[in-house]
């Protein structure tokens, strides 16, 4: 009985995961993710980037779901940055709505072809032109600025890369890392970014570089407040990414702990919350790599 019944439940764990797989990617990519995917992959033409370059690896992991909570918390340290987003994203109105505009843009300029990433990138560039105005500190700002644009990128690659380097299914060599930030510098230099970093040590030395220009601002506080405490989700879906949202704090370094009121517990992150971690990941790679439905 047990050998006949076996195929059958292969069968119903194949649909759940496709099931939970499905769910998830159209929370990411929106209702029309599906086809999107399809025209990114399979649109004829020359892409920015070839197969095995190590963009194409990072940014393709389950891994990404840290790192981009990473990158958001991190970014939000900078009041001018902050500012823009604060009054000009709609994230909070609309945070799905963001976070598919966003996982789009790196789809396509990762995957797509040469001519689709340049307009992904155009328009991206046409909303930071608008993107303006005075910050509460009384400084102005501009989203088509370099250096504020510089920031942004030096966060999320830094945070894409750790989280990659921790949670990945493989792991970069250190040359494969450096390719990688030299990769995403294409992205940068098509944006605004004056001379984006090229190597992992550059990396690190113009996210420093950017410290004394960080600050603890109630719109920061606010934003981490909203990504950690408030998503709206419902509920069975708010254990997994309270353990997404653990391992993304984890994975911050300790000076950007305080300005965003987060705790900082050196042997509880690298036990419990590491191993947690790797679970929420894997479950997660796990749903989005289900195999077809069969006919």
């Amino acid at each position: 009985m047990a050998v006949h019944n076996r195929p059958m439940t292969t069968a119903k764990l194949d649909a759940a995961r496709r099931g939970l797989g499905s769910a998830l990617f159209e929370r990411v990519a929106g209702p029309d993710g599906a086809a999107t995917r399809e025209r990114i992959h399979t649109a004829p033409g020359p892409r920015w980037f070839a197969e095995d370059r190590p963009i194409r690896r990072v940014h393709g992991d389950a891994a990404m779901f840290v790192g981009g909570l990473r990158a958001l918390l991190l970014q939000s340290l900078h009041p001018l940055a902050i500012a823009a987003v604060s009054a000009h994203s709609g994230y909070r109105g609309d945070p799905w709505g963001r976070l598919q505009r966003t996982s789009t843009f790196l789809a396509v300029t990762t995957f797509g072809t040469a001519h689709d990433a340049q307009r992904a990138v155009d328009r991206v560039r046409r909303i930071h032109a608008k993107v303006r105005g005075t910050a509460p500190d009384g400084r102005r700002y501009h989203a088509a600025d370099p250096h504020l644009l510089e920031w942004v990128h030096v966060a999320e690659v830094d945070s894409f890369l750790r989280c990659h380097q921790r949670y990945g299914a493989r792991r970069l060599s250190p040359a494969e890392c450096d390719a990688y930030v030299a990769d995403t510098a294409r992205v940068a230099a098509a944006l605004g970014v004056s001379d984006p970093p090229r190597s992992q040590a550059d990396l690190t030395a113009r996210l420093n570089a950017y410290r004394p220009e960080l600050r603890s601002t109630r719109e920061a506080r606010s934003t981490a407040r909203f990504l950690l405490l408030e998503p709206p989700l419902p509920l069975l879906a708010r254990g997994p990414y309270a353990l997404l949202a653990a391992t993304a704090v984890a994975m911050l370094p300790a000076w950007a702990r305080w300005p965003l009121r987060l705790p900082y517990l050196p042997l509880t992150e690298a036990t419990t919350v590491h191993l947690a971690g790797r679970g929420v990941v894997g479950a997660l790679r796990w749903a989005l790599t289900a195999p077809p439905d069969q006919p």
